[in-house]
C-alpha cells in the first residue's frame, strides 16, 4: 500500500519576480559599497548612471557588470527562460539598476528601499510623497501618467528618469526591485495597462498610509518615513 505525499507541489516562481529578486541582489551589494565609499561600487555606479534613460544595447560598458547568469540558470522551482523573456528580463534591469544610480548619486541615504504595506515604495507612491498631504500637485501628477503612456521601453525609461530627479532631489526613496519585475510586465501584451493599474493603486496606497495629525505625537525627522 502506497503512501499518498503530503508535500504541497512546487510552484514555478514567476519570472517578474526573479527579475525583481535579481535587482534586489545587485542594488543591495552596491548600494551599502556605495554608501560606505567603497570604491568598486563607487566606480560600478558611476557607469550605471551614464546608461539611464538608454537602451541597453547602446552600453557595452554595463554588459559586464549588470550580471544577468541567475536568469539563464535552471535551479529548483524555476525553469529555463525563452529568448524573449530573456531579453525583456535583461532591458528591465538596465533600466531600473541605471535609474537607481542616478537616484543614489551624492546621496547619502539608501534610494533604494523594499516596499512594505506601513512604507509603501511603489512609484506612485514616491510620486504621491512629492505633494502637499491636503492637495495634489497637477503638473507632478501629470508626470506619472505620461510615464505610463509612453510607447517603448525606452521613453519610459526617460520619463521615468525626469521622475527620479525630482524623487532624488527631495530624498525620497523607491523600491527598485518592484519598479524591475514592474518594467519586466510592462513589455508584455497588455502589460502597461496592468502596470499602471499597480502604478495607481500605489498612489493612494500612499495617501493612505500618511499619518493623521492625531498620530503625529512626535516630530518625524526621517525623510524616509511615510
Amino acid at each position: 500500500m502506497t503512501t499518498a505525499s503530503t508535500s504541497a507541489p512546487s510552484v514555478a516562481v514567476p519570472v517578474h519576480q526573479r527579475v525583481a529578486e535579481l535587482a534586489a541582489a545587485h542594488i543591495g551589494s552596491w548600494q551599502d559599497g556605495y554608501l560606505k565609499d567603497r570604491s568598486p561600487a563607487v566606480a560600478a555606479l558611476a557607469r550605471l548612471r551614464r546608461g539611464a534613460g538608454r537602451e541597453a544595447g547602446e552600453m557595452p560598458d554595463l554588459w559586464n557588470l549588470i550580471d544577468t547568469d541567475p536568469l539563464h540558470a535552471q535551479a529548483e522551482e524555476t525553469r529555463s527562460l525563452s529568448e524573449r523573456e530573456l531579453v525583456r528580463a535583461e532591458n528591465a534591469l538596465h533600466a531600473a539598476l541605471t535609474l537607481w544610480a542616478f537616484h543614489q548619486q551624492s546621496r547619502g541615504t539608501p534610494m533604494h528601499r523594499r516596499h512594505t504595506r506601513e512604507r509603501p515604495g511603489g512609484l506612485g507612491a514616491a510620486v504621491r510623497r512629492l505633494m502637499p498631504a491636503d492637495g495634489v500637485d497637477e503638473p507632478v501628477r501629470k508626470r506619472l501618467v505620461r510615464a505610463g503612456t509612453a510607447p517603448d521601453l525606452v521613453t519610459l525609461a526617460q520619463r521615468l528618469r525626469d521622475i527620479v530627479a525630482l524623487l532624488r532631489r527631495e530624498d525620497i526613496p523607491l523600491d527598485y526591485a518592484l519598479l524591475a519585475g514592474q518594467l519586466y510586465l510592462w513589455q508584455w501584451p497588455d502589460g502597461p495597462a496592468a502596470v499602471r493599474r499597480r502604478w495607481g493603486r500605489s498612489f493612494h496606497e500612499q495617501r493612505r498610509a500618511q499619518p493623521t495629525p492625531d498620530e503625529n505625537t512626535t516630530p518625524d525627522t526621517d525623510k524616509d518615513a511615510s
